[in-house]
Formats: structure tokens, sequence, C-alpha cells
């Protein structure tokens, strides 16, 4: 049986993860606030980020973006996108 959680990000009832997908407090906090959708937007938030940014996750300040941006992104209202970012055509 999944679990439910109040998701922070979407301010409502959703599944909850299943463990916690990143290291330390904010990991914990992410698994007691955050539900799977709000994590898939997430992860699809960071992989743009890597991709128009060109940043590279073994470089300790671009993991420390990333983990700043993940912060803004699922609990401080959002995040910007990159400058220059066209979102592609519908």
């Amino acid at each position: 049986m999944s679990r439910t959680v109040f998701c922070q990000y979407e301010q409502r009832e959703a599944e909850g993860l299943d463990f916690a997908p990143w290291p330390g407090e904010l990991g914990q906090r992410i698994l007691a606030g955050i539900g799977k959708p709000a994590w898939a937007a997430w992860l699809a938030h960071q992989t743009m980020l890597i991709n128009e940014n060109r940043l590279s996750p073994r470089d300790p300040k671009h993991r420390a973006f990333l983990a700043a941006e993940l912060e803004k992104f699922l609990f401080g209202g959002g995040a910007e996108k990159p400058a220059g970012y066209i979102p592609p055509d519908a």
C-alpha cells in the first residue's frame, strides 16, 4: 500500500515517495512533504537546467547550484528558467 503525504509543492494530498531521493536533511524533508508527481516535475526541470546551463553533476559547484534550485523549486514557490530558454512548440 502506498503512503500519502500533503505535497508542499502541489498543495494537495499526493502519493508519497518510496525513499529519500536526496541525501541528508533535505532528502528527509522531501520524503516527508513532496509527492511523486512533484518529484517528477523536479526531475524534468533539473534535466532542463543541466542541459541548458551545461552543468556537470560531478562538479561540486554545479551540485550546490542544483541543490539550491531543488529547494527553491519544491519549497520556495518555483524556480526561474535558464536565461534565454525558449520552450519547445507544443
